[in-house]
């Protein structure tokens, strides 16, 4: 019985994932395994279930049928299992989560001690780090990613809020250098001032800007004037201490504008903003662990990143 439902699995995840390979990465097995599993359930039900070439693999007639069987028959176990995690009181198991340093630790680890706290049974292995692992190979449970998700069939997301940025300097640097009203005016003024820059992966990046029509406009932080850094947290205080103008997320600089060591240079008619969203791979029911952590970041972190 457990051959067959792993042939039946096999087979499933094959036709959805497009080819083998990737319906390996899927399953946590390697190619070879999938394709004797899918050739064991072939020799067993006397049909073909693929046209197979060294650059496609289509479904024949039998395989189609056969799939939309297999399918439902997948999903009423996903439901019986779900229905059985639902009756628990409380998740049970530990959740391996990657996330940006900076974010996680402020933000998204103070909620997960409160959820460990409401749930004793729940356990974290929490990884703070700005490289994009790769979930299925690394065995991660969860990730928090900023900004846009590449495409993968492998990964389901969900958006837990959007880091809004904004232009920040110490109100001394002000006075001294201008204060530019708008992104047209920063950019006609740029030799005027200095900037302090982010640079995780080499130069600093660009900033990025909505323009009238909300289409994406990009600043160049000019290189003779630029003090920079790998850390946000660092380009904050560079800030503060009157280094120039920086690019920040609103809610790391929240703190310093309420006490007026900091201030918004100029408002933006349409903010920008980074997506912030949790991916995990995919799978056809979510384990009840992860799937109470993902709710509580996405109620409690958009408050938290709101625009200010």
């Amino acid at each position: 019985m457990s051959e067959r439902l792993n042939g039946i699995e096999a087979f499933v995840a094959a036709v959805e994932a497009g080819n083998f390979a990737l319906a390996a990465e899927r399953l946590h097995l390697s190619r070879s395994a999938v394709g004797k599993s899918v050739a064991r359930l072939e020799a067993r039900l006397g049909t073909r279930l693929f046209h197979r070439t060294t650059r496609s693999q289509s479904l024949t007639e039998d395989g189609q049928a056969y799939y939309e069987r297999c399918h439902r028959a997948l999903a009423e176990l996903d439901a019986a299992d779900a229905a059985v995690e639902a009756g628990r009181r409380t998740p049970t198991g530990r959740v391996r989560i990657t996330m940006p340093a900076l974010i996680g630790r402020a933000c998204v680890a103070p909620l997960l001690l409160a959820l460990g706290r409401k749930h004793p049974a729940l356990a974290f292995d929490l990884s703070f780090s700005d490289r994009r692992v790769d979930l299925v190979e690394e065995g991660i449970d969860l990730a928090i990613r900023s900004g846009p998700l590449g495409d993968s069939a492998m990964l389901s997301a969900r958006p837990l809020g959007r880091q809004w940025i904004g232009i920040y300097a110490a109100p001394g640097y002000l006075a001294e250098r201008g204060r530019p009203s708008g992104f047209d005016e920063l950019a006609a003024s740029a030799a005027a001032h200095s900037f302090v820059g982010y640079a995780r992966e080499g130069w600093p990046h660009p900033w990025r800007f909505h323009d009238r029509l909300g289409r994406v406009a990009e600043f160049e932080v000019p290189a003779r004037f630029s003090f920079s850094c790998d850390s946000l947290e660092v380009s904050a205080m560079a800030a503060i201490d009157g280094a120039g103008l920086a690019r920040l997320p609103t809610w790391l600089a929240a703190d310093a504008l309420a006490s007026g060591a900091l201030v918004r240079v100029f408002e933006e008619a349409q903010p920008y903003g980074y997506e912030l969203n949790a991916v995990w791979p995919q799978a056809r029911a979510l384990p009840q662990k992860t799937r109470v952590v993902i709710d509580t970041l996405a109620e409690r972190l958009p408050p938290l990143l709101a625009l200010r």
